[in-house]
């Protein structure tokens, strides 16, 4: 009997790459997209995972082309739509952080409307989108699935990623409930952990720095959650019949102090 399908955009990602990996071992065949097709960055850490070779299947597709996901999605039941760009240093936020984010989401999405196989979407969304509303954030506070960052606020202070997350989820949840078909999110904070890429994503250099004795750090409390289990999350948001909605990701909130101390420990063992 044939494996089930699963699409998983952005396949070479720092999250996607983990997902492909139990999406494997769990005996789906995977259909990931990535942006280039004949880069072994891109593609070599993919295809060596175990599995790949039978069940792994590597497509090439634009976020920003309308029906450019319509031949990866068709026959899956499923879709993982996790990219979205994200680094420092951006000097046209609607062209290189809102458009891929917003368009991209709609245009995946478009493609799964025309699919009756997909019978859920699971979108990796970020707290990004939850928690910068301007809000005063009082320990008494609980910041749950209910918040939602505002637009205009991110505007103002310049939060680009922050306003591409905010923009795509909201524009994403608004097209399923016009389309009526089912969608989780994940909503993660700051993931961190192990590699399967050589490339250096944008939160591990964060700590990359702090390893390599940066003078400064940023004075800041963030919320902080390992790859796999976000990988794991998107799984069971797929597999499990009563997910629903919005989930948050945070395994430990710290200081930038403490992570620093605690990359000091394990630097003197």
């Amino acid at each position: 009997m044939a494996s089930k399908a699963i699409c998983v955009t952005g396949g070479s990602g720092y999250n996607a790459s983990w997902l492909d990996k139990f999406l494997l071992q769990r005996v789906y065949t995977v259909k990931a997209t990535v942006r280039y097709l004949n880069d072994p960055k891109n593609t070599d850490h993919l295809t060596s995972l175990d599995g790949a070779k039978e069940r792994l299947h590597l497509f090439k597709a634009n976020l920003l082309e309308e029906s450019a996901f319509d031949a990866v999605v068709d026959g899956c039941e499923g879709l993982f739509n996790t990219a979205s760009p994200f680094y420092h240093g951006v000097k046209d936020p609607q062209a290189e952080l809102i458009d891929p984010a917003l368009k991209g989401t709609l245009n995946v999405l478009g493609s799964v409307a025309k699919t009756p196989s997909v019978r859920r979407v699971v979108l990796t969304s970020s707290v990004a989108a939850i928690t910068f509303n301007g809000k005063p954030r009082m320990p008494e506070i609980v910041v749950d699935e209910t918040w939602w960052s505002d637009p205009d606020f991110c505007r103002e202070s310049q939060l680009w990623y922050v306003l591409s997350k905010t923009l795509a989820e909201d524009a994403a949840w608004k097209f399923v409930k016009e389309k009526a078909f089912d969608m989780v999110t994940i909503n993660p904070a700051m993931v961190i952990g192990s590699l399967l890429q050589p490339t250096l994503n944008t939160r591990c250099a964060a700590i990359i720095q702090l390893l390599n004795c940066s003078e400064t750090y940023p004075n800041a409390t963030l919320g902080w959650v390992n790859v796999k289990d976000v990988a794991l999350a998107h799984i069971l948001a797929f597999e499990n019949p009563s997910a629903n909605g919005r989930y948050l990701m945070v395994e430990s909130v710290a200081h930038y102090s403490e992570l620093v101390k605690i990359l000091a420990s394990f630097n003197l063992q």
